[in-house]
């Protein structure tokens, strides 16, 4: 198995492949179907998830490969891997339908339950964030790459808080009321993990469905640029550990040093 400083910027040319391929459909008047939980699903996801897990296939063939697009694989085969590519081809298809941008390509690497490499990487803006454990956490625009962190300590006084663009919910609403005094930053898809991990937002509580391949590649950003990503008492946050894929509720913060379920009380 490569290290992960040589296969981090491997990923990011097979993210940015797969990008291709959705943006050649994102520019045609394209079909949207439903999957049996009625998310939606174009041509652009099954494009980019055939190139994706081609392209992962040749450059580390021993490495199983997780994907919201491929077949189901049973908790059975899975909970002996202790290495494996979990991909979420085309994360924000509902932004992607509503032709936002907000949609991005994620890939990310897990060790032991933890995700140790990720790329995500958003066609339309141009904008890509990647990391790997011990290399660190980048971000690139306009063809130039910079190191990213998260901002320590978070202020307090005024915490800006990530909310989803597509499924914010009660509970968040809930949170939300208790506040004396917060700025609201709403953005799709993974791009959420990213905005944090780059010193921009505070706080990002999830209180609605989502599954592993949708946070596992921010999940690694975040984690690389000095965040964590943590069940709702704290607990870190791991990866196929159990039968099914959904995630429970969690917070993705900037500061870890601060008691972030005290907002949740």
């Amino acid at each position: 198995m490569q290290d992960l400083a040589a296969l981090l910027p491997e990923v990011k040319k097979i993210a940015d492949m797969a990008g291709d391929a959705i943006l050649k459909v994102y520019n045609t008047d394209f079909d949207v179907e439903h999957k049996d939980d009625d998310s939606p699903l174009t041509a652009a996801d099954t494009a980019a998830n055939r190139v994706i897990m081609d392209e992962l296939a040749k450059l580390t063939p021993d490495v199983p490969r997780l994907s919201e697009e491929g077949a189901n694989i049973a908790f059975s085969e899975r909970q002996s891997w202790t290495r494996y590519w979990l991909i979420d081809p085309l994360d924000g298809t509902r932004e992607f339908v509503k032709k936002n941008g907000e949609f991005t390509v994620n890939i990310a690497l897990i060790d032991h339950g933890i995700p140790v490499l990720g790329v995500v990487y958003a066609p339309v803006l141009e904008q890509s964030w990647y990391a790997a454990q011990g290399v660190g956490a980048f971000k690139q625009e306009d063809g130039n790459a910079r190191t990213i962190s998260t901002t320590k300590p978070a202020n307090t006084d005024k915490l800006r808080i990530l909310v989803s663009k597509s499924h914010r919910g009660e509970l968040v609403d809930a949170l939300l009321e208790k506040l004396d005094d917060y700025e609201a930053v709403s953005v799709g898809s993974s791009l959420k993990f990213c905005v944090i991990a780059e010193g921009n937002a505070d706080f990002y509580p999830r209180l609605g469905p989502t599954s592993e391949w949708d946070t596992g590649a921010g999940h690694a950003v975040l984690a690389a640029a000095g965040g964590r990503v943590t069940h709702t008492d704290g607990s870190d946050l791991g990866y196929n550990q159990k039968e099914s894929i959904l995630n429970p509720h969690f917070l993705a913060v900037g500061d870890p040093t601060l008691d972030w379920t005290q907002y949740l009380a």
